[in-house]
């Protein structure tokens, strides 16, 4: 038997935290569910989910469709393209077999890459790995999961690149259902035509559209993400704000440019296994977010309180805490007007 082999590539970076990976998560199953009752996929699809932030990781290996399961989304901190390409173009090497004189060998590899950020690491070699070697016998597909993805970025490596503008939960179910139905048309057309250049579904209905990418690309930082610790249980939590429309903004543009959307309890040893070591040397100022959580841990009241060492944690009604970070001892005061910088991710 032939197989299909899909690999799906899936940025679980800091920025993805919340409603984004929970809405790829159930998207995945959806797919797999919608495939296992598609005769011509149950044939010849075999899956693969890669994550990737800082560092990339096998979260499912090659397995065929029936006894594939999908896997819970970690997150970290970093958007490593190149490394991610990198451990693809590994796991193709080892996994895809070639056609020989004596065996016809897997048909061309689906690559479904799933990011929104533009990337951290230096990408450049992976990118003349790719294009010389792996591009054409691969097919990959690029998606930028809304507007902070330099798009010209993902052209030098794949001629598929599309944006899906909206990232609401509609938005994201009309998304997987394109998905689904692409890989269901290349199954097709294996099977009946010997033919494993993907097939792309229509996007009509869906706020997906393919991208130029011979055009200049306008990047919005869109997501501010922070690493906290709980005072209480010493986990890790990560609390999000997003970029507030303009009109909402204060006479003051220096406040509050970064609404809250929530904090989220991690695991924070996945965490640290996926991103990459030493600190971002990136900051912001309090003054620029707006909207403070509860510890999404223990509950305590405040989960932003900054500590001298630039970390973040949580604080309940007591009036003296210690920094879990750091170990300092204080009592919580206001950070007065010129506001204080605080260590944020890489995204």
């Amino acid at each position: 038997m032939r197989r299909l082999p899909i690999y799906f590539l899936v940025d679980i970076s800091e920025s993805m935290v919340g409603e984004p990976i929970e809405q790829v998560q159930k998207g995945m199953r959806t797919i797999i569910q919608e495939l296992r009752v598609d005769p011509y996929a149950l044939e010849t699809a075999f899956v693969s989910i890669i994550g990737f932030a800082g560092k990339a990781t096998t979260l499912s290996p090659l397995t065929e469709l029936y006894k594939f399961y999908p896997p819970v989304f970690p997150i970290g901190d970093g958007t490593s393209l190149g490394a991610a390409l990198d451990y693809l173009m590994d796991e193709l090497d080892s996994s895809i077999q070639k056609t020989t004189m004596e065996v016809k060998g897997d048909w061309k590899p689906i690559i479904f890459l799933f990011t929104d950020g533009t990337p951290t690491d230096n990408y450049s070699s992976a990118f003349a790995r790719w294009n010389n070697k792996y591009k054409h016998s691969c097919n990959l597909v690029a998606i930028s999961i809304g507007d902070n993805v330099n798009t010209q970025v993902l052209g030098q490596i794949s001629d598929n690149v599309l944006r899906l503008n909206d990232t609401d939960e509609e938005s994201f179910s009309r998304f997987f259902k394109w998905v689904t139905a692409s890989i269901k048309a290349t199954s097709v057309s294996v099977t009946n035509y010997s033919n494993d250049e993907v097939q792309l579904a229509p996007t009509t209905g869906i706020n997906l559209e393919k991208v130029d990418t011979s055009k200049p690309c306008l990047i919005d930082e869109n997501f501010v993400v922070l690493l906290g610790k709980c005072q209480t249980t010493k986990q890790n939590y990560l609390v999000k704000y997003a970029k507030r429309i303009k009109d909402g903004y204060d006479s003051d543009k220096t406040r509050g440019i970064f609404k809250l959307v929530g904090a989220y309890p991690i695991d924070g040893e996945k965490y640290s296994q996926l991103s990459v070591p030493g600190s971002t040397n990136r900051s912001i100022n309090s003054r620029e977010m707006t909207g403070v959580p509860a510890c999404p841990c223990c509950g305590n009241q405040l989960g932003v309180v900054i500590c001298e060492c630039g970390n973040i944690f949580c604080v309940g009604e007591d009036g003296k805490s210690s920094c879990p970070w750091c170990g300092l001892e204080g009592t919580l005061d206001s950070t007065g007007e010129a506001g204080v910088d605080v260590n944020r991710g890489r995204g």
